[in-house]
């Protein structure tokens, strides 16, 4: 008989799925049990795909439309592939979901219990992206980093049994500060997609308009504003460390590569003077061992 883990992935799966290899972090890497690898996997599919209909960055030929039951030009519509995405999403929990990767993370969910609040939070987040251009405050997008970011730390503790309150609030600030990270190394593109996830106060605060940030190198004032985005940053994800230290085994190497991961983004931050107009600073694979290796000290040090 075959399971719901045998689904096999489509083409525009497939393309989602390998999108994994572009994440300032390791995913799933080798040195995880099999069935851990297989239920980050799972979750981190939904993930992807929520956020590329979120950002209308769906495999071409409209497949991921069909699978929710739409027609390949209701697929152009946002809205519409969100709310069908999560009415397949509620199947998962109650039914049999259409979609190859939801099929596919059903035996995760049942096999670790995982709840629909988090999977929601997500969907949640890119109905937001459709409505929501800025961020008048940090506090208005750390409200955001909420449901966009600190759900998947939380399905990550969950999966590997280690969910507890304290590790769910240090989740939170590693998963916060990663998405910040994202937003400054992708300032230009969002901006492209007419969306500042840079806070509006901080814009005044440093006298950058959007102007600048649409300029093809960044100026004083924007590398500036980007400096102490970056510290707020790295402040978050020093914060984070201990939940490192509280875990033992493959997993603290699993959290250690996710919080080395954002350093390691952050020093190409650095390393690029700040400027990240000319196009996403990537991190280094020396970069990420050296703070690999720094993380685990610190954790040591702390925990």
């Amino acid at each position: 008989m075959t399971g719901p883990r045998q689904v096999r992935p489509d083409a525009s799966s497939r393309t989602t799925l390998g999108k994994a290899a572009d994440e300032n972090f390791p995913v799933a890497p080798f040195f995880l049990p099999r069935a851990w690898r297989d239920d980050l996997m799972a979750v981190y599919g939904y993930a992807r795909l929520v956020d590329d209909i979120g950002d209308g960055d769906l495999a071409p030929g409209g497949a991921d439309a069909r699978h929710l039951g739409l027609t390949p030009e209701d697929g152009e519509d946002r809205v519409a592939l969100l709310d069908a995405f999560e009415a397949d999403l509620r199947r998962v929990f109650d039914g049999t979901p259409h979609h190859p990767l939801l099929r596919a993370l059903q035996p995760t969910v049942r096999r670790c219990g995982l709840t629909p609040e988090p999977f929601l939070g997500l969907i949640a987040a890119n109905r937001q992206d459709q409505l929501v251009r800025r961020y008048e405050t940090y506090d208005d997008l750390l409200a955001y980093c909420e449901l966009s970011a600190n759900p998947v730390g939380r399905l990550v503790l969950a999966i590997t049994g280690t969910d507890t309150p304290e590790r769910i609030r240090r989740s939170d600030e590693i998963c916060t500060a990663l998405q910040i990270v994202e937003h400054l190394q992708d300032v230009a593109e969002d901006l492209g997609n007419d969306r500042i996830y840079l806070p509006a106060e901080d814009l005044k605060r440093f006298h950058v308009t959007e102007d600048d940030l649409a300029r093809p190198t960044a100026g004083a004032s924007v590398r500036a504003l980007i400096a102490f985005e970056a510290e707020r940053a790295r402040e978050l994800l020093y914060a984070g460390i201990p939940l490192v230290g509280s875990v033992h085994g493959r997993l603290r190497l699993l959290l250690t590569g996710f919080t080395a991961g954002g350093l390691a983004a952050l020093d190409a931050i650095t390393a690029a003077g700040f400027d990240v107009l000319p196009g996403p600073p990537g991190p280094t694979k020396p970069s990420l061992m050296r703070q690999a290796g720094a993380v685990l000290l610190r954790a040591r040090r702390e925990g």
